[in-house]
Parts: C-alpha cells; sequence; structure tokens
C-alpha cells in the first residue's frame, strides 16, 4: 500500500447525514484492523460534520477487534457547537456491535501565548536504517506467515534509531527511544488529511516503549498485546510528507498494561507539532490447562 492508496483507503462513503461507511485494505495476513485506520477514518467522519474548525484533541477506546473483512460503520452524535470549539463523537460498528468509539474537540483559529519543550537530540534520520529494510534482513528468523507483512509496501516511512526491537530473542533496554517518521508519498494540499495521517501513524511503535524493558517482543511465544486506548492533541499544523521524530517515554507498566507518552516533532525546525498518551494490554498467556 503507497501513501496514494491510503488516502483513498481512508476516506468514507456517506450513509446518511451523520452515517458513513469505511473499508480497509485486503490484505491476507492481517487478522484484526490496524488501531491507527480506525482512529483515523472515525477523525474523518468526524470531519464531515465540522466546518472551518481544526481538531486539536481527540480521546479514543479499542473495545473489540475490528475485522478487516467486513466494512465499518461510523455514527457521528453532534454533541455541541459552541463559540469557538466544536465537540463530536464517533461510534464505529461491525457486526451491530462497538468497536471502538471517539471523543474529538475543534477549534476556531485563534492566536496566544506559547511556549513548547525542546526537540530532543538525535541521529539525522539519512543516518539511521529504514525499519523495512531491518525487517528484509531479518527476513529469516520470521515465520512464514509474516513473509507477506515484511514484504508489503508499507505507507508509512519509519527510521528507529538504534534498530527495532521486536527480534525473536529482544535483551531489556530503557522504556524509551525515537522514531523518525514521514508519510512516503504525497498527501496533497488539505491540512486535515495530513492531521489524520499523522493521527494513523501516531499508533505505530507506541505500544513497543512499555514492552522494551522486560525482554519480550510480539514475536515472544505465548505474548500478548493490544492497544486500549489513544488520546492525541495537535498544537501545530504541519506537513506530514516532511520527516518528523516521535520521541516516545513508557513511565509506568502494571496490571498487565503499560503507560506511553510520544511527542512529535517537525524536523525542519523543531516545532513539537503533537503529543499522544496511549495504554496498552501487555501479558503473557496461560498456558492452556493452568487457572
Amino acid at each position: 500500500m503507497d501513501t496514494q492508496t491510503l488516502v483513498e483507503t481512508l476516506k468514507l462513503e456517506r450513509l446518511e447525514v451523520n452515517l458513513f461507511r469505511g473499508t480497509t485494505p485486503d490484505e491476507e495476513s492481517r487478522q484484526r484492523i490496524y488501531g491507527g485506520q480506525v482512529i483515523a477514518q472515525s477523525l474523518l467522519a468526524a470531519y464531515e460534520t465540522v466546518e472551518d474548525r481544526v481538531c486539536h484533541s481527540l480521546h479514543c477506546y479499542f473495545i473489540r477487534p475490528g475485522d478487516p473483512s467486513v466494512p465499518i460503520i461510523f455514527e457521528v452524535d453532534r454533541s455541541r457547537d459552541g463559540g469557538s470549539f466544536t465537540t463530536r463523537r464517533v461510534i464505529a460498528v461491525q457486526h451491530g456491535q462497538q468497536i471502538f468509539n471517539l471523543a474529538a474537540s475543534f477549534q476556531t483559529e485563534e492566536q496566544g501565548y506559547e511556549h513548547q519543550a525542546d526537540m530532543p537530540d538525535a541521529p539525522d534520520p539519512d543516518a539511521v536504517e529504514d525499519d523495512a529494510e531491518v525487517r528484509k534482513r531479518f527476513a529469516k528468523e520470521y515465520p512464514p506467515e509474516d513473509q507477506d507483512w515484511i514484504d508489503r509496501v508499507q505507507p508509512i516511512e519509519m527510521r528507529t534509531v538504534g534498530g527495532r526491537f521486536d527480534t525473536a530473542a529482544p535483551q531489556p533496554r530503557e522504556p524509551r527511544q525515537q522514531v523518525w517518521f514521514r508519510a512516503k508519498d504525497p498527501i496533497g494540499s488539505d491540512p486535515h488529511m495530513h492531521q489524520v495521517i499523522l493521527a494513523y501513524a501516531s499508533d505505530m511503535s507506541l505500544l513497543g516503549t512499555a514492552i522494551r524493558p522486560h525482554g519480550v517482543s510480539w514475536r515472544t511465544p505465548g505474548f500478548q498485546s493490544a492497544s486500549l486506548d489513544h488520546a492525541m492533541w495537535f498544537h501545530r499544523e504541519t506537513n506530514f510528507n516532511e520527516w518528523h521524530l516521535y520521541v516516545q517515554e513508557s513511565p509506568s507498566a502494571s496490571g498487565g498494561r503499560g503507560f506511553n507518552l510520544g511527542y512529535i516533532y517537525r524536523a525542519s525546525d523543531g516545532a513539537l507539532v503533537a503529543s499522544c498518551a496511549q495504554e496498552g494490554l501487555m501479558r503473557m498467556r496461560k498456558p492452556k490447562g493452568k487457572v
């Protein structure tokens, strides 16, 4: 899938005034819908009911695994249209059940006080190996059922500083990482779509930050992980065709859950364009027959 295909895939069909239908790319190896896709499509559905305002925050819950073989129905609740802010709630439904919900707030453009945390030092993206090339180098370590995932074209280019962590036998590392990322192909001139695709990409690699200290990865037999919720704040408009540094940290893991924070900086000027928070499931499955 290239980015132009991603833009087309994320687009929705309007069924009624507040009702939309979305689809998932046809990928045989995918058993459930990638969380960032549902975030992006829900935000697009909300945007279809908002005029002249830009999303500044969203908060969402992953309720059930999505089924990639059937469409998703998005129902928008027009919660409030105020003088400066607009609020929307979006429910994503498959097989008659909620799989996801999102609340988003939109604001009229406004000038005000400004400050931000400085972008931390990081190797130049040209000095960091592309994650896709890393996966290909270690392709022989992956089981046959994962080969399609390794070979498919990724719409988001990612370069993890210090190398990817999803090896068969990872060594414990600190719960922090930096990832360079950007959309591979032109997104277009619509700033809302740049924001939507940034939201799509924000779910990538964030949960893995909490896993790093424990010497496991999604490839570890018996290990189970999944996003439970996701929040995002958009601070500044940006062009996601440019390189951005995704700075991630995990302050805590407990109760079978890992908590993660992410900060997205634009490489060209160091502007902090968005911040994220996410909690995810991370646990070892109990062996069969054990209580």
